[in-house]
């Protein structure tokens, strides 16, 4: 049974998370708290498995009471917030300082019913991440690309052969870190990158942005139709799925809703059936960090398409749950720790 405590200054937020996670027969909620100050005396007397943290709180707020949590009592936590941009970039800052998983509050990307789902997967992902994070290294410094001009979206016939290649990347619980530390090890003229990370509107978007700052090359979230080529990373936006498309050989991106796969959408799943589809050999996979089994068959596809496929260890995993999926399908050419994966990306993407 996973034990969760409700911190947030919300009385409907709290009613209706203990009312949808009560439904679930392996959730258990232990108690809830209206302030981090509330929240401390109930951690140390309930012991709960997992914490879901608002961020905008009376006294104290959420992202500090997490980095003393972090370093005092460290523990999973779920950041719940509200889609404004403000609130995206601090959910980021507090996953930067440990938190594992991100949901949106009720009324905003959510129905009560996707909620449930949401919800309940979230919290089995976070009881199963390890709950000291590791520390990740950055490169803030970034060298802009040349503006190539956008692929046409016109869907002609691709050619047999082309030379440019693909790293397709899906990570999911504990990946907005894992994805920055293999990014920000990559040189600016790495080969297009096309990368979907399990996160709601508006907080990919933030993401994106924050990776731009951080990397040697653009990233942007996507948007359909937009060109892929070096020196460029697309990024899913939140509840779309983005596909791998060729025109001739240039390729660029179809940004589509559609329904939830491994109840996720953006799916890694129909980004790498895609790319095994659209560039075969000239693409390589990489799956990272993750709750379930996302990306496991498409990464398959690809590595019989005849891509070279990198699966995080469990070692350095927050969750080594969709590498080891994928490994487990005999998806992955090799398996390597987080800090080796770059390495690996350029001595195969040559």
């Amino acid at each position: 049974m996973i034990r969760v405590l409700i911190v947030d200054d919300s009385a409907i937020v709290r009613k209706v998370f203990s009312e949808e996670l009560e439904k679930e027969p392996d959730i258990q909620v232990v108690g809830t708290a209206i302030d981090p100050y509330v929240a401390r005396e109930k951690i140390i007397k309930l012991e709960p498995d997992v914490l879901t943290l608002d961020l905008e709180m009376p006294r104290m707020d959420g992202l500090t009471f997490l980095r003393k949590l972090m370093r005092h009592y460290p523990m999973p936590v779920i950041i719940v917030s509200s889609l404004t941009q403000s609130n995206s970039e601090l959910a980021l800052k507090a996953m930067e300082s440990g938190a594992v998983e991100v949901l949106s509050k009720p009324g905003t990307s959510y129905s009560v019913g996707d909620l449930s789902v949401e919800l309940s997967h979230k919290i089995r992902a976070a009881a199963a991440a390890k709950s000291a994070k590791a520390k990740f290294r950055n490169t803030p410094k970034k060298t802009k690309p040349v503006t190539i001009p956008q692929a046409s979206n016109a869907h002609t016939p691709a050619l047999d052969t082309t030379s440019n290649k693909i790293l397709a990347i899906g990570a999911s619980t504990g990946g907005t870190e894992a994805i920055k530390e293999v990014l920000t090890h990559l040189p600016p003229t790495s080969p297009g990158i096309v990368i979907v990370q399990h996160m709601p509107p508006k907080f990919t978007t933030a993401y994106a942005q924050r990776l731009d700052v951080l990397c040697p090359f653009e990233v942007k979230e996507a948007e359909n139709g937009d060109a892929i080529y070096p020196g460029r990373a697309l990024l899913a936006p939140g509840n779309f799925h983005m596909l791998l498309r060729r025109s001739g050989a240039k390729y660029y991106v179809e940004v589509k809703t559609g329904p939830r796969i491994h109840h996720q959408r953006p799916a890694v799943d129909i980004l790498f059936k895609s790319v095994a589809r659209s560039a075969g050999k000239n693409a390589m996979g990489v799956i990272l960090t993750g709750m379930g089994a996302d990306g496991a068959e498409g990464l398959l596809l690809m590595k019989e398409a005849g891509s070279y496929t990198i699966g995080q260890d469990e070692a350095s995993c927050i969750v080594y749950g969709m590498p080891a999926a994928a490994n487990n399908l005999g998806a992955c050419t090799t398996e390597a720790p987080l800090h080796e994966i770059p390495k690996l990306i350029m001595k195969n993407l040559q």
